[in-house]
C-alpha cells in the first residue's frame, strides 16, 4: 500500500467540475487582479469567521507583514512569539526590523506557554503573536488579558487553524488581528499561495487594504509605504468553491484524527486538544524517540511522514544575532527532536489508517 500524505490530487478531483468552471470564468473575463471573486471571497470569509473585516492577500507570510505594518511595528520594537513553528512567524518580525522575543511552548499543546509570557514583556514590547499550531488555537483568553494589561496588540498566527474554534469562537476572530494561510497543503488550501487578514477594527482594515496595494488610497495616490500583496482572482475563485465544502472536510479530518487516537493511544504520545478547543488537524503529530529510524522503515512500507519542525527558530543560523543558545527553550528543543507527523487529509480510509498504525506500532 502507498499512502498519500496530503492527497492534494483528490482534493481537486472531488470538486473538479465546479473548480474548473470557476477558473474558466476568471480566465474568460481576464479579471486576474482584484476581480469580483476576491470581494466575494472576503465577504464569505467574514461570514465564516464572524470577523467584521476579512482582507485577502498573496500568502500567509504577507498576512503577517500586513498585520504588523498596519500596527506601525518599527525597527527595534519587540514582538513575543514561539520558537517552535514555521519560520514565517518570526521571519516577518525580523523582516520589518523588529525583534522576535521567544517564549517556550506548552508540552501538551505545543502552543506558546502563556504562563511564561509576562516575564518577557518590556517597554519595547508592542505585540504578542501566539501561533495556533497543528490546527489548535492557543490560550487566547490568557494572551488577550496580558495584552490588555500592558496595552499590547495581539496577532493570532492562524496559518494552520482556519476553521478551528476556541471556546465556541472561530480562529482568526479572537484578537486584534488574525492571519491565515491558504497554502495548498493547509486544511483550506488554494492552488498556489494565498492568505487573509481578519480584524474587527475598521481603521485597521482600511489601512491593511491600502498597504496591500502599495499604500494607495486611490489610484497613484499613496498614503503609506506598502507592498504588492493581493490575492489572485483565480485563487479566490478556487477558494470560494472549496469553502462550500470546508466544514465537511474539517469533520472528516477530525474523524481521521479520532481513529488515529483510538489505534495509538496506548502506544505513543498522541496529540492533545483542550476540551474547549476544536482542531482542524493541519497536522497529526506524535512523539517518537528513534524518529529517523522509524521514518525510514515507514517509508519502506509506503508510508510518508514529515517533521514539523526539526529545529526550533532560536537555533536557526539566521537568528544567531539574537544570541539565544541551546537549552534556552528546553521544551521546544525536546519536542523538535521527537515530533513526527503522520499522513493527514480528509480522504484517508479506515483501511489506510489501520495499515499506517499497524506498521507504526510494530516499530514502537
Amino acid at each position: 500500500m502507498k499512502i498519500d500524505f496530503a492527497n492534494l490530487t483528490k482534493a481537486y478531483l472531488e470538486h473538479k467540475d465546479a473548480i474548473d468552471i470557476a477558473m474558466s470564468d476568471v480566465v474568460s473575463s481576464s479579471r486576474f487582479i482584484m476581480g469580483k471573486e476576491v470581494q466575494d471571497l472576503e465577504m464569505q470569509l467574514q461570514q465564516y469567521t464572524g470577523a467584521k473585516h476579512a482582507i485577502t492577500c498573496a500568502s500567509g507570510t504577507d498576512a503577517l507583514i500586513l498585520a504588523m505594518m498596519a500596527l506601525d511595528i518599527k525597527p527595534g520594537d519587540e514582538i513575543i512569539t514561539s520558537p517552535f513553528t514555521f519560520i514565517a512567524s518570526a521571519e516577518t518580525i525580523a523582516f520589518l526590523g523588529a525583534v522576535p522575543v521567544f517564549v517556550d511552548i506548552d508540552e501538551s499543546t505545543y502552543n506558546i506557554d502563556v504562563n511564561r509570557i509576562e516575564e518577557k514583556i518590556t517597554e519595547k514590547t508592542k505585540a504578542i503573536m501566539p501561533i495556533s499550531l497543528y490546527g489548535q488555537v492557543a490560550d487566547m483568553d490568557a494572551v488577550n488579558a496580558l495584552a490588555k494589561k500592558y496595552d499590547l496588540a495581539v496577532i493570532e498566527d492562524g496559518a494552520q487553524s482556519f476553521g478551528a474554534t476556541y471556546k465556541g469562537k472561530q480562529s482568526c476572530n479572537l484578537s486584534t488581528i488574525g492571519c491565515t494561510s491558504f497554502f495548498p497543503a493547509k486544511p483550506l488550501g488554494c492552488f498556489g499561495d494565498g492568505g487573509a487578514v481578519f480584524t474587527n477594527d475598521e481603521a485597521l482594515s482600511d489601512k491593511i487594504k491600502s498597504i496591500r496595494v502599495h499604500g494607495q488610497t486611490e489610484r497613484y495616490i499613496h498614503k503609506y509605504i506598502g507592498i504588492g500583496g493581493r490575492l489572485d482572482t483565480l485563487q479566490a475563485a478556487i477558494l470560494i468553491e472549496k469553502l462550500k465544502y470546508y466544514d465537511n472536510d474539517v469533520a472528516r479530518r477530525q474523524k481521521v484524527a479520532k481513529k488515529y487516537n483510538e489505534h495509538l493511544i496506548n502506544h505513543t504520545t498522541i496529540p492533545f486538544v483542550e476540551e474547549y478547543n476544536t482542531s482542524v488537524w493541519a497536522q497529526y503529530s506524535i512523539r517518537i524517540k528513534d524518529r529517523n529510524g522509524v521514518q525510514l522503515k515507514l517509508k519502506e512500507k509506503g508510508i510518508p511522514t514529515a517533521v514539523h519542525y526539526p529545529k526550533p527558530l532560536h537555533l536557526q543560523e539566521c537568528f544567531e544575532y539574537l544570541e539565544y543558545k541551546q537549552g534556552d527553550f528546553p521544551v521546544s528543543e525536546n519536542v523538535s527532536n521527537e515530533i513526527m507527523s503522520l499522513p493527514m487529509n480528509p480522504y484517508l480510509s479506515d483501511q489506510e489508517i489501520q495499515y499506517i498504525t499497524k506498521e507504526l506500532k510494530e516499530l514502537l
